[in-house]
């Protein structure tokens, strides 16, 4: 909010066609420093009304109105001119750090502007990690956000970097951007730029600084890619108890049917749920817990391969693991001649998922093999679950969902089923490796350790 965005916003308004009214959204002031009305609105109107601001303001500005908008404004503004095509959008960025330091500066200062040089108040701030991790990732949450939205709406925006707004070139070629006639001769020059000097000659503990940055992941290596598909809410998978305040949130190939057991010992299921029926059911149930159940990876992929095995619930896997990977499966029902034989039929289906859900195969992501992650995101697109629970531990969390809904503390019993080859028996390093590598993202969102151990 210095020198560089007040420098573009004078030169925009050197076009004849042109007039940005600065920051129209600032939460203490309107378009400049202690200006608290514009276009016959005052601070308290604009705030009530931002759409009729909006329109006052194109109503009252000849020519082509506009305004600076930053990350920290008003959050409704975005919303009412991103999706708008006619409305041009001008993105100024600037390397983080320096934003960082200018900022610190300018508020140790109080001093956002300068024009002359006579008046520059030069302090020294101390760099803090912290306080820059977490003012760079909302500009960046921000600037993401903005990009995804332009893209959905195939619209473009102009990128001006902050070294660009001393390119009259740059600055002409915004001009064409915006579609107006008019052209710059020369540059405005009125707003000189404050802390020219080097960066680490603009704190006061620039050693300390150089250290803490040289600890930051910047090209994100030890991030683990995602390429798997966004997931819905799910809604109807979850399960609730009419008369008791539970509504569970299933994981499939988790620990569904025994969970099923236990809340039927409270009374009727209600499943099926679609949007309506549950909001109906949380209107009559308030003071409800949501809650889901975490499997350990391989535990749940050794779950979702008996599954299939038994029921075949993705039938293009069949010949996809033949011509790809060379697996010939039994017939529904049959199972393996032997443990070695369904335990190479087990890899091969880890190795499987890995592919799918890295987008390398044909085949759509199924919730057996979604990771955990990907569905728990999927559930607070609607539904956050109040507590999420651990399948090793789920007798101390059951009781503690039940203490938290006022229900007696009945048992819960151990899933019953029986698959051909419990994963005890089919256990040994490979498996733990090839489980790692397909939901790597679920070890790391969820800290799970070895399965065997």
């Amino acid at each position: 909010m210095r020198t560089g965005s007040n420098f573009l916003e004078a030169n925009l308004n050197a076009l004849a066609e042109v007039r940005c009214h600065g920051e129209a959204f600032n939460p203490y002031f309107i378009g400049g420093e202690n200006r608290q009305a514009m276009f016959g609105m005052d601070l308290a109107a604009r705030d009530a009304d931002p759409a009729g601001f909006i329109r006052a303001m194109r109503a009252q500005t000849e020519g082509l109105a506009g305004f600076r908008y930053f990350h920290d404004h008003d959050p409704r503004v975005p919303d009412l001119v991103l999706d708008d095509p006619a409305c041009a959008k001008v993105i100024l960025t600037r390397n983080p750090l320096e934003s960082y330091i200018s900022w610190k500066i300018a508020m140790e200062a109080d001093q956002w502007w300068l024009a002359n040089t006579r008046h520059l108040r030069t302090p020294r701030p101390r760099f803090d990690l912290t306080e820059f991790q977490t003012r760079s990732r909302a500009v960046q949450d921000f600037q993401v956000r903005l990009l995804r939205r332009l893209q959905v709406t195939g619209q473009t925006a102009f990128y001006v970097d902050y070294a660009d707004v001393l390119d009259i070139d740059v600055l002409n070629g915004l001009a064409g951007f915006l579609g107006v006639k008019d052209r710059l001769r020369s540059l405005n020059t009125r707003f000189k730029k404050q802390n020219p000097e080097a960066i680490r000659d603009k704190v006061a503990n620039p050693a300390e600084m150089e250290a803490d940055l040289a600890r930051i992941d910047w090209f994100e290596a030890a991030h683990t890619p995602n390429f798997e598909p966004r997931r819905n809410a799910a809604v109807p998978s979850y399960i609730a108890v009419n008369g008791a305040a539970l509504l569970f949130q299933p994981v499939k190939a988790g620990p569904e049917a025994a969970l099923r057991r236990w809340l039927a010992q409270y009374g009727e299921l209600q499943p099926n749920f679609d949007r309506r029926s549950l909001k109906d059911w949380k209107d009559r149930h308030p003071g409800f817990r949501s809650f889901t159940v975490l499997r350990h990876p391989l535990a749940r992929a050794h779950a979702a391969w008996c599954d299939y095995l038994a029921r075949d619930w993705l039938p293009e896997l069949r010949p996809y693991l033949k011509r790809v990977h060379g697996l010939q499966l039994p017939r529904k029902g049959d199972g393996f001649d032997s443990t070695d034989a369904f335990r190479d039929g087990f890899k091969v289906f880890l190795d499987f998922a890995r592919f799918n859900l890295t987008g390398r195969t044909e085949i759509k992501v199924m919730p057996q093999i979604a990771t955990q992650l990907a569905t728990l995101q999927g559930f607070t697109n609607l539904q956050s679950p109040d507590v999420v629970l651990r399948e090793d531990r789920l007798t101390e969390g059951l009781t503690f969902l039940a203490a938290e809904t006022d229900l007696p503390c009945l048992p819960y019993v151990e899933p019953t089923d029986h698959p051909p080859h419990s994963l005890f028996s089919l256990w040994d390093p490979d498996l733990e490796i090839a489980a790692r590598a397909a939901y790597a993202r679920d070890y790391e969102a969820f800290g799970f350790g070895p399965w065997h151990s």
